[in-house]
């Protein structure tokens, strides 16, 4: 049985203002002081890690450490079924030193049609992954794991959302993430998925 969190403060585990912004919106009806780890100017871990779980974990405890809080983290990614699942745990990677979401997305179009896959073929499924780690001081962890599978379509449309949005059509859909509202892609979203399970397993 998960642990109810019921502590006034809570840090998230990014140097992201924007996704420290969305976890503050949607823990703010419960009462909860949200700070980042780059408020407190905690350094980034070395994500070593071979999972989603791996990488979460290691990211919440090395805030919970830092801080002496609890810290929550998460870990995403896209994984290409017909690129035997990459690129993973490694999809920030791909996007090069400057992180730059087309270059990642130009990178698996390369990358597909170097395995012949056509534009239309079946075989460009794919599912976005997010993994939620939320640590207690004393390290015990919970974790919540939310998928969302679709396609992988070229060329990109859309300019909503944010990285590999404009290039992923969810099943279902005949939009991309890109062109969809924010409330649209959170109802659906693999982040959306995984925080709604530990809201309701953790703060509800």
């Amino acid at each position: 049985m998960a642990r109810r969190f019921v502590l006034p403060k809570l840090v998230v585990a990014t140097h992201n203002r924007g996704k420290a912004g969305e976890i503050r919106s949607m823990l703010g009806p419960f009462g909860i002081e949200i700070v980042s780890a780059a408020d407190l100017g905690l350094p980034a871990p070395d994500e070593t890690g071979t999972t989603f779980e791996d990488n979460a974990t290691l990211k919440a405890l090395a805030a919970t450490r830092g801080s002496g809080l609890p810290a929550l983290a998460d870990d995403s990614g896209l994984s290409v079924h017909a690129l035997d699942h990459q690129p993973g745990v490694y999809t920030a990677d791909w996007e090069g030193l400057t992180r730059d979401a087309m270059v990642g997305m130009r990178r698996i179009q390369d990358e597909l049609a170097a395995r012949n896959v056509a534009r239309t073929d079946a075989a460009r499924v794919a599912t976005f992954h997010c993994v939620l780690a939320l640590a207690w001081p004393d390290e015990h962890v919970e974790l919540f794991h939310g998928t969302l599978d679709g396609a992988i379509v070229w060329p990109p449309r859309g300019s909503g959302g944010h990285g590999y949005d404009p290039c992923f059509q969810p099943v279902g859909e005949t939009r991309t993430t890109a062109e969809m509202s924010d409330a649209e892609k959170n109802a659906i979203s693999h982040r959306g998925r995984a925080f709604r399970m530990m809201v309701e397993a953790c703060f509800g």
